[in-house]
């Protein structure tokens, strides 16, 4: 059986379709970084809140898909702290599409999105902790920066992340 990627936009319909798929993600890989309380309003919010981001059209949203089921998206645009560089501000896929390729497709439509914006280059913050999520991005071509920071997702315990960077040539 042939497997068929498909990755487009993004549009404020499908804010549901992302807000399952980053709040089971989330659930997946960082359920032991936060306290229960937290962490079940912490997916709730990230359930519900696409569709009002998307309907603000500040950055860009790709979904990918595979055999028609959406299973990942990314969420890009201009960097806050370095205008002239894209940041993908969040890369996520269901737990159903982990090992399927669909990451994969997804991450290299949404680097040459970036690319025809006109980015020269586009960095990303990772959890130092998540080994699965900082070998994907080696894998994609990035490279440490060696900028880390402690993140605070609003629970008031900031969590150590990485910077990844790519530069294109």
């Amino acid at each position: 059986m042939t497997r068929v990627f498909t990755v487009f936009q993004a549009s404020p319909e499908d804010g549901d379709a992302i807000g399952e798929i980053h709040a089971e993600s989330w659930k997946a890989a960082y359920g032991s970084f936060f306290a229960p309380e937290f962490f079940t309003e912490a997916l709730r919010r990230r359930r519900n809140r696409w569709p009002g981001v998307l309907a603000e059209d500040e950055g860009t949203a790709m979904l990918a898909a595979l055999d028609g089921r959406r299973l990942a998206f990314s969420y890009f645009g201009s960097s806050p702290a370095r205008p002239e560089t894209a940041e993908i501000f969040g890369f996520y896929g269901h737990p159903d599409g982990w090992g399927t390729g669909v990451a994969n497709a997804l991450m290299a439509a949404s680097l040459h999105r970036i690319r025809e914006q006109g980015f020269g280059r586009v960095h990303l913050w990772t959890l130092r902790d998540t080994p699965q999520s900082r070998r994907f991005y080696a894998k994609s071509g990035f490279v440490e920066s060696g900028a880390v920071r402690g993140h605070d997702f609003g629970d008031g315990n900031p969590i150590e992340q990485v910077e990844y960077e790519l530069i294109f040539h």
